[in-house]
């Protein structure tokens, strides 16, 4: 409000804009101090509240594919088979998507000539689900997809399985191991935590607020505006279960790849926070691409926990920004709960 105010009177203003506009254009520090922008130095504090993460629907959405890529192999299908298959679920989709927001509803009786897409449907009931949709017959015998619950659960899972859709697309073309090796990440991301409280140690306001890297979703991302040179983010599970994890993806945000990760260490506690034990730690990573997922494994000794941290060092160019932006980060346990 403080800003669009000065906004207005800076219309009618002779003196140079910079000097009135109190917002990010102008860098006023002590305006970005009262909006939360500016991070603490000290990674024991922050200038972030605590946010639940709500997230339950991502991990549904990951795990559906789960019977995807068994049936795929059950029959038989080639790569290119699977990926067309793919493709005519993506189309659906989108067809969902530009359907109206309280009356979704696509009809799918021209796919269903594909005899691949026809076989697949018994495996797409636990994707309906987690979009909140179903699949009816009309009386005339044609075959729909359709509401099934809250149209807001629906708007909020079908840009997060379109997302996923791509990146299950792309891991299937670009996968050496095509066949019954093909069942680990990041083909497969099972037990993905959801639902737990986030903290940082800064987030950009409005738009880079820290769950957005939770969210499941290329369009948003957390931004850390004094990040650059070291920042934070802790994760804490829903009702403080014990998980051990077994992977982690961290995804590119859409603009300036000078902002990227570089360096970073992952830590888990089991005390809430008091002791910490390094589970990996990374150097000199690149990300090649906007909006790309890379994965990693834990390879460190079995430590249950119920509080994890990322400590990130450095970002891709110290010296050209203040900066630290991810799209989005995913935790993958080895069981569901420990």
């Amino acid at each position: 409000m403080e800003e669009n105010q000065q906004l207005e009177r800076s219309l009618h203003s002779e003196d140079e804009e910079s000097l009135t506009l109190p917002g990010r254009r102008s860098g006023n520090e002590e305006w970005r101090k009262s909006r939360s922008e500016i991070g603490s130095d000290n990674l024991s504090s922050s200038t972030c509240p605590v946010r639940l993460c709500v997230d339950e629907h991502v991990t549904k959405i990951y795990n559906a594919f789960h019977p995807f890529l068994y049936q795929f192999i059950g029959d038989e299908l080639t790569r290119s088979e699977a990926v067309e298959v793919l493709e005519i679920t993506k189309g659906i989709i989108l067809d969902l998507s530009n359907s109206p927001f309280k009356k979704r509803r696509t009809s799918i009786d021209l796919v269903l000539n594909n005899s691949k897409f026809q076989k697949l449907l018994p495996s797409f009931g636990d994707l309906l689900d987690a979009l909140s949709l179903e699949k009816i017959v009309n009386a005339d015998g044609k075959v729909e997809i359709c509401l099934a619950g809250n149209p807001i659960l629906t708007s909020l899972a079908l840009p997060v399985v379109l997302d996923a859709l791509d990146d299950l697309i792309y891991n299937l073309k670009k996968s050496e191991k095509y066949g019954k090796n093909m069942f680990l990440l990041p083909l497969l991301k099972l037990n993905r935590l959801h639902s737990g409280s986030v903290i940082a140690s800064a987030e950009e306001l409005p738009f880079g607020i820290v769950t957005s890297a939770f969210d499941g979703t290329r369009i948003s991302k957390w931004e850390e505006p004094n990040g650059a040179k070291g920042c934070w983010v802790g994760y804490k599970t829903f009702n403080n279960n014990m998980f051990e994890l077994a992977a982690y993806e961290l995804m590119s945000a859409n603009n300036a790849p000078e902002r990227d990760p570089m360096d970073w260490i992952l830590e888990g506690s089991n005390d809430k926070g008091i002791s910490w034990q390094v589970l990996d730690k990374q150097t000199s990573q690149f990300f090649e691409d906007r909006f790309q997922r890379r994965t990693y494994t834990i390879n460190s000794a079995s430590f249950p926990s119920n509080v994890f941290r990322f400590r990130f060092l450095a970002v891709r160019d110290i010296n050209f920004t203040s900066r630290l932006q991810i799209g989005s980060i995913d935790l993958y346990a080895k069981q569901r709960e420990i």
